[in-house]
């Protein structure tokens, strides 16, 4: 492999000669062989983003010429469109700051604006008015701010829209409904899939409130929070330049020292994708239950069929989509619990586990996304009612008992259900056999449609 001497601090090291990283990333990618997970693709995006708006912002303070701040951006507008991917090596595993992406990312700018005949330091000119301490945290607000609005929240939306479909399909159907997997009173399964469709819509809405606080930047507190060799008003002059980058609200925090050891605002948003993963969670059962089957389930509900659903068993076809959306539901869950873990370990002027957040906090949006398309897509909108086995599940319940309280009282309606259930007779049978009421009373009372 042919090599070239890059030189920092520390001295002298050999980095690959096709490559524009430098020094500080050849170090952290020979001290640094763990795991193998590499830092998210968005988080470089995120840099290419706010390293364009640093340059911009330093030019009109005076500490960049516009010529070093036009190569600079030129640099970040092709990371962004995905030109340098394989410039940017370094794991998650690695210094909890993240300082060695911040100097892989600006080590990287620095060598193309060179190969465009703009000498640039990476420190220098790359990361002016800048520390890893107030970029890594900004770039990860910025990554999942964004992972939220333009991956998350759009998925959601049309899952949920699905659910309205298929809610307003069917405006008349009725079904008995299930309470401690027991049998309950009737209700619409419109009215069912309405629920379904309030729990892809409600963590949205903590989603987008969650987005107010993410969208408060570290950036301008540099080392410990006190703006050392930060210009004044920089903090505001890169959130307006990042607002005309991505159209998404960001401003500074106006607490550094909070933002540069906090992530509470990641762990609240967070939570609000947890509370997505946990209805999703509960609407994928609830849909495998209902479609369970074909003749020894419940069988209320006709789902896409896919794929074979074994090697042994000829014509079985599982609910896979549901299995899909539950697993990514358990691992966001799991996300949910590091995220928790690492905001708690915020040490004097700075936490330390930045990297490790930011790749649980992105991998939960890009589950939670492609989870809810693909359920999307292959199950919830090929999904048809059983109208039939609803109706004989329906007559067949013991709950509808409910509807003669009123005349029998709790008591009797209780008796007359727990004796069509030992004789295994219907209830108006139990009923007309207790004496209760006379059968045009039963069948004036035992209104289904009147009982949703």
């Amino acid at each position: 492999m042919n090599t070239r001497m890059e030189h920092d601090t520390m001295g002298e090291i050999a980095v690959p000669a096709d490559r524009h990283w430098g020094a500080q990333t050849q170090r952290s990618l020979e001290n640094f062989k763990i795991g193998g997970q590499r830092q998210p693709k968005e988080i470089i995006t995120a840099f290419a983003c706010l390293k364009e708006a640093c340059a911009l912002a330093n030019t009109a303070a005076g500490k960049l010429t516009p010529e070093q701040a036009e190569a600079i951006a030129a640099a970040c507008r092709e990371i962004r469109e995905g030109r340098w991917d394989g410039e940017f090596p370094l794991v998650v595993w690695q210094t909890g700051s993240g300082t060695q992406t911040n100097m892989n990312v600006n080590e990287v700018i620095a060598h193309l604006a060179g190969d465009r005949g703009v000498p640039l330091h990476p420190n220098d000119h790359v990361n002016a008015s800048q520390s890893s301490n107030d970029t890594y945290p900004s770039a990860l607000h910025i990554a999942a701010a964004s992972a939220v609005a333009g991956q998350v929240l759009p998925a959601a939306e049309r899952l949920a829209g699905a659910f309205r479909t298929l809610e307003e399909g069917y405006p008349d159907l009725i079904r008995i409904g299930r309470t401690h997997l027991q049998d309950a009173t009737p209700l619409k399964f419109a009215q069912e899939v309405s629920g379904w469709r309030e729990l892809v819509e409600a963590p949205c809405r903590m989603l987008r409130a969650a987005q107010e606080e993410l969208c408060r930047l570290a950036i301008g507190g540099t080392a410990v929070g006190t703006g050392l060799n930060a210009p004044e008003g920089y903090d505001e002059a890169v959130c307006g330049e990042l607002r005309r980058l991505t159209g998404l609200p960001f401003r500074p925090d106006e607490n550094k020292f909070h933002a540069l050891t906090s992530k509470d605002a990641l762990v609240f948003s967070h939570g609000a994708l947890k509370a997505l993963a946990a209805n999703l969670m509960k609407i994928a059962n609830d849909i495998r239950w209902e479609a369970s089957g074909p003749r020894c389930g419940m069988g209320e509900l006709y789902i896409p069929e896919n794929e074979p659903g074994s090697s042994i068993m000829p014509g079985k076809v599982n609910p896979t989509q549901c299995e899909a959306v539950t697993m990514a539901a358990v691992q966001v869950m799991g996300n949910d619990a590091a995220i928790g873990f690492a905001a708690s370990q915020g040490n004097f002027q700075l936490n330390v586990f930045l990297p490790v957040s930011a790749y649980n906090f992105l991998l939960s949006a890009n589950l939670l996304a492609e989870a809810m398309e693909s359920f999307r897509v292959h199950c919830v909108e090929g999904i048809v009612p059983n109208a039939a086995r609803m109706e004989e599940n329906l007559r067949n319940s013991l709950m509808l008992v409910t509807c003669l309280t009123p005349e029998t009282g709790y008591e009797r309606a209780a008796e007359c259900a727990k004796k069509a259930l030992r004789d295994g007779t219907t209830l108006k049978e139990a009923a007309l056999a207790l004496g209760l009421m006379t059968a045009e009373a039963f069948d004036a009372a035992v209104r289904p449609e009147k009982m949703v």
